[in-house]
């Protein structure tokens, strides 16, 4: 059963040019929407991988640490696996709010101002 996306609902505005979307994207203001979400996006991308990169390789080549127990049946490897998963939510969480502030806001500004044609 294949099933089609209906079409947007017309809102008898008529669509950008491409010119339009050429002239925006050059502007300043796209320049420092693209700017905020670099500079947010990227250095935690970094920081995550690396993290991510040193508890593998502390797997791999420092087995006695991470088989070192911290209670009972728990740890290092355990601790910092389960620290990878709420390294990943909290960064998802951080870029929601850093998106809501704000890209949201300027990406908003943008649409509406080539919706509107001005």
């Amino acid at each position: 059963m294949a099933t089609e996306t209906p079409p947007p609902p017309k809102t008898g505005a008529p669509l950008p040019s491409a010119q339009e979307f050429t002239t925006v994207a050059q502007s300043a203001e796209f320049g420092e929407l693209r700017r905020s979400h670099r500079s947010f996006a990227f250095p935690l991308t970094i920081a995550f991988i690396a993290w991510y990169l040193l508890y593998v390789l502390l797997s791999n080549y420092a087995g006695g640490f991470m088989g070192t127990r911290l209670f009972g049946n728990i740890n290092v490897a355990l601790v910092l696996g389960l620290a990878q998963f709420l390294t990943t939510f909290l960064i998802a969480w951080w870029y929601a709010r850093h998106a809501a502030a704000k890209l949201d806001p300027q990406a908003q500004e943008i649409k509406s101002r080539m919706e509107g044609g001005a």
